[in-house]
């Protein structure tokens, strides 16, 4: 595991260019909770780690990971839309909520999925993409996770996997809005869009090489 991290963290770094604003949909993730138990053993995940065009690219192909959705948390407004959020004004991250099966896929993988595919050293940064709604925070779901956040890192500050210390935070997750259509599937729908190609594209190549046993066929 301490591996692979340190191959990926070696390589990552982001940049994201602007998007153009579209309709909001918005959905709460108490109600995601209740649609998601009535899917045989799911569980929810939600990560922010930067810009969500690269995050929800990073997961969507790992073996028991049902559905990616980029979308916004962690900030008081309600229906934030993409304009507001990148205003810093609204305190919301852009983020990822995972819909996945703890039965394929263990909620400690996607935590190292998570930390090896973004900067966890960086307090409201990921390479040129500066402001709290780009900040490194995990938002669990249950006791559990909570528990499983703070360990792993602990665990990854305690054998120095980063050259700085960890800034990550881990809270309790709140409301979730899905964040405009053209950003969901954003690189599955736009691989040759420059920004795809020169910067997603190469890291999840190497995701596919160092996790080759945890993505699909």
């Amino acid at each position: 595991m301490n591996k692979a991290i340190a191959i990926l963290v070696a390589m990552v770094s982001f940049s994201c260019q602007s998007k153009t604003e579209k309709p909001i949909r918005a959905d709460n993730v108490n109600e995601t909770k209740k649609s998601v138990n009535n899917m045989e053993n799911r569980e929810i995940a939600i990560f922010a780690g930067g810009c969500f065009w690269c995050t929800e690219a990073f997961f969507t192909d790992l073996k028991g990971v049902d559905e990616v959705v980029s979308g916004y948390t962690g900030g008081e407004s309600k229906n934030p839309t993409y304009r507001e959020v990148g205003s810093g004004y609204s305190d919301h991250a852009e983020a990822i909520k995972i819909t996945f099966n703890p039965d394929e896929i263990a909620y400690e993988d996607l935590l190292e999925v998570f930390f090896a595919t973004h900067d966890p050293t960086t307090l409201n940064r990921q390479g040129a993409d500066v402001g709290t709604q780009y900040r490194s925070e995990v938002f669990y779901t249950s006791e559990a996770q909570q528990k499983a956040a703070e360990n792993f890192i602990n665990l990854l500050d305690s054998q120095n996997i980063f050259d700085k210390k960890i800034v990550t935070k881990v809270s309790e997750a709140s409301t979730f809005y899905p964040a405009e259509d053209y950003h969901q599937d954003y690189y599955a729908l736009n691989k040759n869009q420059p920004y795809c190609r020169a910067v997603i594209t190469p890291k999840l190549e190497k995701l596919k090489k160092n996790y080759k046993s945890k993505m699909k066929q």
